[in-house]
């Protein structure tokens, strides 16, 4: 049995190392994710010096998600038609002009003829091979249904990139509405504020308030511009410094979820998470705990996580799947902990869990197009409002120009 050295980040981001022993890397992962814990490096030790054959893990690096995802389908139906898996690699690797996905490929090769799994290659490209792929990959090998999984891991990534990718695209439009806000009333502030103040002066007299306020805004913009300028960017770097924290990043997570419209939203992309990854492990053969421990970082919200932690505790003391998420009510509707019962009963907990992702993505959907629905007009309004508070406060004096002159 093998020695290895391990640094993971536990609850609440904590960092922490240990020696452990296992049959394979794989294995030793295995054990570090069933302690609730994120693993940073895994380097195997003999008696005489450490192995560096590892697993320093990374957040960049790694092949881009569609060469992952042919690369996978390729595998797999390579080993469909009875080829073995190293010769499967090398006939990819001749199909590979990029360089460093090349690399990348090779080193995985060059790890399995020196008689390492495909799931422990794997592992130590976690930018590529996230430890869900993993996980996945061991139970392929160990039941023999490897191509099944590979084929399941490239529909997974196909399906993650397209929910990613409606998000993100569900956004562009707003945000494109708040630069146009802030370039709008920058340039009314730099210099169309400046021309009518000049003129203004000429005639003396007292202007309204609201003209007085707009002026003197525009002028300490003009003056103390790349002040503000860089008081604005140590204040976006301070809050991204307490995101990075746990709880920071935490506290604003359980803010978002209680906003109307963007809670709901932030909800449903947690369970359609969860249930197409718990779904898939489960199909794949992975064991509910495993599943449960691997699935619940890929919910990306903290506070979501840490309830499904609540339930991995129960499962692990013999209390079914339902019961166990039925504290996590943050996430989990009756309605979906009560599917979830049924499916436990009837065997069919996998594909029950695929099919609640699916229904849950349509939804989603139509909750982002009713978010987007809503912000647009709402953006729309501030900057009209915006804009027209410069304009009537810069024109409010040519109403009373006669008494300016005067």
């Amino acid at each position: 049995m093998a020695q290895f050295r391990y640094e993971a980040l536990g609850e609440g981001g904590k960092r922490s190392t240990g020696v452990l022993k296992a049959e394979t890397r794989s294995a030793a992962l295995e054990q570090i994710l069933g302690n609730n814990m994120r693993p940073l490096s895994i380097t195997e030790e003999t008696e005489d010096a450490p192995v560096n054959r590892s697993a320093r893990v990374s957040r960049g690096g790694g092949s881009s998600y569609g060469n992952v995802e042919v690369f996978l389908r390729q595998i797999a139906n390579l080993l469909n038609s009875g080829i073995p898996l190293n010769r499967a690699i090398e006939i990819i690797l001749r199909e590979v002009s990029h360089p460093a996905t090349r690399k990348q490929w090779s080193a995985i090769k060059n790890d399995i003829v020196g008689g390492d799994s495909l799931a422990s290659a794997f592992s130590r490209w976690p930018g590529s091979f996230p430890p869900v792929y993993v996980a996945m990959v061991k139970a392929g090998e160990t039941g023999g249904f490897l191509s099944v999984v590979l084929e399941q891991i490239a529909d997974f990534k196909v399906r993650e990139e397209d929910l990613k990718g409606r998000v993100k695209a569900a956004l562009v439009y707003p945000f494109l509405l708040v630069v146009m806000a802030v370039l709008v009333m920058t340039f009314l502030m730099i210099y169309f504020i400046p021309q009518f103040s000049s003129i203004f002066e000429e005639f003396g007299g007292s202007l309204p308030a609201l003209t007085r306020f707009i002026i003197s805004a525009s002028r300490a913009l003009i003056r103390y511009g790349i002040f503000i300028a860089a008081g604005v960017f140590f204040i976006v770097a301070g809050i991204k410094r307490v995101l990075s924290g746990a709880a920071g990043k935490k506290a604003v997570e359980r803010v978002l979820i209680r906003i109307p419209l963007l809670g709901a939203v932030i909800l449903r992309f947690g369970i359609v998470r969860f249930c197409r990854m718990m779904g898939t492990l489960l199909e794949s053969g992975v064991s509910l705990v495993m599943s449960l421990n691997v699935a619940r970082e890929a919910i990306g919200n903290q506070s979501l996580s840490e309830a499904v932690s609540a339930a991995v505790d129960r499962v692990k003391n013999g209390i079914s799947l339902a019961r166990g998420l039925s504290a996590s009510t943050d996430l989990f509707p009756p309605s979906v902990i009560e599917m979830i019962a049924v499916a436990e009963e009837s065997g069919r907990l996998d594909k029950e869990l695929l099919r609640l992702a699916t229904s849950y993505e349509s939804e989603l959907d139509r909750q982002l197009r009713m978010l987007v629905a809503v912000i647009e007009p709402v953006l729309l309004f501030v900057m009209a409002g915006l804009v027209g508070t410069v304009v009537i406060g810069m024109l409010l004096p040519v109403f009373t120009l006669q008494e300016l002159i005067k």
